[in-house]
């Protein structure tokens, strides 16, 4: 058997991962650019921002393909972010450690010095670390004094002011409605909270904030009487006279009502904690770097989420309780958020919604596939038992039609007339069902059918056989969905349906373009999102966004390489957390810290030149050299970065990605989300560099010895 170490060559793995990531290196960054992606099969074309949509489309035969193709499916699987950095890094790192090859550096030291190094920084960068709750104040207080600035103006408060999502959250909602309520609630513990909801007071005296889809000359809601403030005595506040923040009249309660279902509890009866919804909404902007389409729909989630957590004394941003419904042929403006569960069905089970509309339903939850052949994960058929038919011939016939009649007897005796369903549905089953005037359902999520469960009293059975009389939930209603301006959609190939019961938590978010490469994009753009909220309230804490970190991390590793290779005492040796570094060889310790840290700058300047703040990566390369200078004079560079976030003038100064965007929006990372990035790209990096190597034995071993290239080999 010979043995080929690669590592003095020509090491094919990390030259594989280094080429294979180069193709996601436009995707970096919040102001990426998108590619489009040809199926040659099918020559149809899809946009794609993500790098697990271009892994999915890659050619990954090698062995380092595959690696890197599992690497970042773990990260999407459990982040469903971060996946462009990943990627990313793999590539700079692999670059950075063939270099350290060709300057002679063991593997040993490359390893040793990477990972011990890594861990340094991701242990230094908890400075710059901020809670949720800060942020959430911080965001607050800048939206009050923006407000404020605002008001001192003499110019009028348009429409523009109103949906900026800084200021308030964005909720689409029925344009057909002329008038919407917001109620605010003035009790809070926070001076901020009291000068925001005095600012909200102020600003429902302008005359400016009626409706802009108010019709001309309508006096029934074109004037403005009193101060505009309605005071109850439970010192809450409402304002009046305006489309985003007036109270519904009773023939537009109706109408809202049919609508949007339960979110009229929320728009006209409870109130919000502006630093409690508002500030998560304000959160969610700060996460979605840059992405408004997406947060607008999340805000509205969001605020609706807090709203009903609040009814039961309790806080939360319930990710489960999310769904998305892709509608190809509507604008973009269309996309909303809509209550209960809304999907795609066939124009011909759209006809029997027409004919269930406005009626209770019976509901059935299946947890499996509704076809006859069948059976559950774990099933093992008993051994040692033939059956024995007297017409072979047809038994398939047979069996299928009795199954059919069976299944449908079934659930016609119970009274179902919707099924929902978490597999796939037998195609015959399904004619049958809609001839008899049911519905069926497939491929639901467990978590849709947990939310009907909950609210339906329905249990989940896996097989009809399993079915009885407390199984069956009741109090479900089905009908087209329609959209904002109340028009029931009919999309050709496929209807969109909303399938609601009072008191569901579920909620859907409707995406709509008439792009369908674009389709793919929005969805991804949308949950990634989604994600990112949810990382931040779970790890209760967020990163200084706009290259913060990753400039932390430069300078880090520039002190790292600048201190003397032996320590002097045990403080010096305890600065390194242990004593590698310190008796590693000064020349191989820099080399490899400086590779490590030629990841992180070419991952500020590819992002910087993608959006536009740099001409070109020698300048962007020159901006992270200067503001690591002066971070190095500052004496704290943890100090000198907070201070250039906060004015926006980190980066490239001004509003961008890598910019504050001044006060009130700043920007912010997940802290978990991104140092298992960090490290997943290191350790794939890593794993390749130790094991990349090519082993040939058989009868090919004689001819190496043989030959001039049996000097690269090593046989044993």
């Amino acid at each position: 058997m010979a043995f080929r170490d690669a590592n003095a060559r020509r090491h094919i793995g990390l030259q594989q991962l280094s080429s294979l990531a180069l193709a996601g290196r436009t995707l970096l960054g919040p102001m990426k650019s998108c590619k489009l992606i040809v199926d040659e099969s099918t020559n149809q074309s899809t946009l794609i921002s993500s790098a697990v949509r271009l892994i999915e489309r890659l050619d990954l035969t090698s062995a380092a393909g595959q690696l890197l193709n599992e690497t970042i499916q773990a990260q999407n699987k459990e982040f469903r972010t971060g996946m462009s950095t990943l990627l990313f890094l793999i590539g700079a790192w692999s670059s950075a450690v063939l270099e350290c090859l060709q300057q002679n550096v063991s593997v040993s030291a490359i390893v040793s010095v990477m990972s011990e190094a890594l861990n340094s920084c991701c242990e230094r960068v908890q400075c710059i670390q901020m809670s949720i709750h800060d942020v959430n104040r911080a965001l607050c207080s800048s939206s009050v004094r923006l407000l404020n600035t605002f008001k001192s103006k003499t110019c009028p408060i348009g429409r523009d002011l109103l949906l900026n999502p800084l200021i308030f959250p964005y909720f689409q909602k029925d344009l057909s409605a002329p008038e919407e309520v917001i109620s605010i609630n003035s009790c809070s513990r926070q001076d901020d909270d009291c000068n925001f909801n005095k600012c909200l007071c102020s600003l429902a005296g302008f005359g400016s904030i009626a409706s802009p889809l108010q019709p001309a000359g309508d006096k029934s809601t074109s004037g403005i009487s009193g101060s505009g403030v309605i005071a109850s005595n439970c010192n809450k506040l409402k304002l009046t006279h305006s489309r985003y923040f007036s109270t519904l009249g009773k023939s537009q309660q109706g109408h809202f009502s049919s609508q949007q279902g339960n979110f009229q509890g929320y728009v006209s009866g409870q109130s919000a904690d502006p630093c409690g919804c508002y500030g998560l909404g304000h959160l969610a902007v700060a996460l979605s770097h840059g992405n408004q389409t997406s947060v607008k729909l999340l805000q509205s989630i969001v605020v609706y989420q807090q709203e009903r957590a609040a009814c039961r004394g309790a806080s939360q941003f319930n990710i489960a309780e999310i769904v998305t419904c892709c509608l190809l042929g509507l604008p973009e403006s269309y996309s909303c958020v809509s209550p209960g569960f809304v999907t795609l069905v066939s124009p011909e089970q759209a006809t029997v919604i027409k004919h269930l509309e406005d009626k209770p339903l019976r509901i059935l939850l299946v947890d499996g596939d509704l076809t006859e052949q069948y059976r559950h994960l774990g099933f093992h058929r008993p051994c040692n038992v033939r059956t024995i038919l007297e017409h072979p011939s047809l038994q398939e016939g047979r069996a299928g039609d009795s199954w059919l009649s069976s299944t449908v007897d079934i659930l016609t005796s119970f009274g179902v007339n919707l099924v929902l369903v978490k597999g796939n549905v037998c195609e015959n089953l399904m004619e049958r069902c809609i001839a008899n005037s049911m519905l069926v359902i497939g491929s639901v999520t467990r978590d849709v059918l947990c939310a009907f469960g909950e609210v339906t009293s329905a249990q989940p059975v896996t097989y009809l056989t399993q079915l009885n009389a407390s199984c069956v939930g009741s109090g479900a209603q089905v009908e087209l969905w329609k959209a904002g301006d109340g028009r029931a959609m009919d999309l050709g190939e496929l209807v969109p349906v909303r399938i609601e019961v009072q008191g569901i938590p579920l909620l859907t978010a409707v995406l709509t373009t008439t792009v369908p490469s674009k389709m793919q994009l929005i969805e991804d753009q949308f949950w990634t999102s989604v994600y990112r909220l949810h990382h931040a309230l779970r790890d209760e804490k967020v990163f200084l966004g706009g290259g913060a970190v990753e400039l932390l991390c430069l300078s880090h590793i520039q002190m790292l390489a600048e201190q003397p290779s032996q320590p002097a005492n045990e403080n010096a040796v305890k600065e390194f957390h242990s004593p590698w570094l310190a008796a590693s060889a000064a020349e191989d310790k820099s080399v490899v810290l400086q590779a490590l840290a030629s990841g992180w700058k070419q991952y500020l300047s590819v992002v910087m030149c993608n959006s536009a703040k740099a001409a070109s990566e020698v300048e962007a390369c020159a901006s992270v050299d200067r503001h690591l200078k002066k971070a190095a004079d500052c004496g704290s560079p943890s100090a000198y970065i907070l201070k250039e976030f906060r004015r926006g003038d980190l980066l490239g100064g001004g509003p961008g990605p890598f910019a504050g965007c001044g006060e009130g929006s700043e920007v912010y990372d997940n802290v978990t989300a991104k140092k298992e990035a960090w490290r997943r790209a290191l350790d794939l990096v890593l794993l390749v560099l130790q094991t990349d190597a090519e082993i040939i034995t058989g009868p090919k071993r004689n001819q190496l010895l043989n030959s001039h290239m049996s000097s690269e080999f090593m046989f044993l």
